[in-house]
Formats: structure tokens, sequence, C-alpha cells
């Protein structure tokens, strides 16, 4: 299974609901960075994403985004074979 990091804060509900949901799917590899903790990783992740908001995740390589995003491909049923791929 793919390692899954994940860009969060410790307030944010969409971040505990990907957790959830990563949790759910059996990921036992995620890598959080809180932003909140470290200024500095709020700019490595703007810079790597592109984006502002959190979470921001990234399966592999792969840049999924946010929990809309992590939730609309699961719909899809396309999360499993992203993360086990």
């Amino acid at each position: 299974m793919n390692t899954v990091t994940m860009y969060s804060t410790v307030t944010c509900p969409y971040c505990i609901r990907a957790e959830q949901l990563l949790q759910r799917k059996g990921v036992t590899a995620l890598i959080k960075i809180r932003i909140d903790q470290d200024p500095s990783a709020l700019e490595k992740m703007i810079e790597r994403t592109r984006r502002r908001t959190v979470p921001q995740m990234y399966i592999g390589d792969t840049h999924v985004g946010g929990y809309d995003d992590m939730a609309a491909l699961e719909n899809a049923g396309k999360l499993d074979p992203l993360l086990n791929s």
C-alpha cells in the first residue's frame, strides 16, 4: 500500500474526515505534516500543491488534493487502485 502524506491542522474537520476515511481503507502509512505547528511547512505545501487549504494529500507521488477530491475518488471507485498501486 502506498504511503499517504497529508498536510493538515489540528482543528480542521476535513482533515479529521480524511484521516477517518484513510483508516477505514486500512492505510497505516500516513505521514501528517502539521502546518499549524511549522510555518515553513505551510510555505512548502503551497509551493508543492499550489493550494492554500488543508488537507492536501499525496498518495505516493500523486497529488490527490483535499478531502472532497479524495471522497470523489472513493465514490468513483478510483481510490483503492491508487492506494494499492
